[in-house]
């Protein structure tokens, strides 16, 4: 950036070791089957190809060794895929829970019954 304004929004061209040890990582993860990271490929791979797929699961790659490398934590994989609906649900419900947290209400507030909700849920 310079100014505030995206020169170039491209990955730079270069060859360097860990960029082809990620690569050849990444067509690996392409292979295998029920992981995270593959099932990450495939949906990428499904819209953009293979050689875009390769790149941005090699950055998603580097990103989750940095995180380990540099916070010390073991890698923690999603236990499955949200979808956009499911995420969205998510998110309205948490910010339910924050807007009747933050107002104080009760249930009585709201006309729920206690056993209603328990039966929802």
């Amino acid at each position: 950036m310079s100014g505030g304004k995206v020169l170039s929004s491209k990955v730079p061209k270069g060859s360097n070791r860990l960029k082809i040890a990620l690569r050849q990582a990444t067509n690996s993860i392409g292979n295998l089957k029920d992981t995270h990271l593959s099932d990450f490929f495939k949906r990428v791979a499904f819209r953009k190809g293979r050689q875009a797929t390769v790149s941005a699961t090699a950055r998603k790659l580097g990103v989750i060794i940095w995180n380990m490398v540099t916070k010390k934590e073991p890698y923690k994989p999603p236990k499955e895929y949200l979808f956009l609906d499911q995420k969205r649900k998510l998110g309205i419900a948490k910010r339910m829970r924050k807007q009747i947290a933050k107002f104080g209400l009760t249930n009585e507030d709201l006309g729920l019954n206690a056993n209603i909700c328990k039966t929802a849920t």
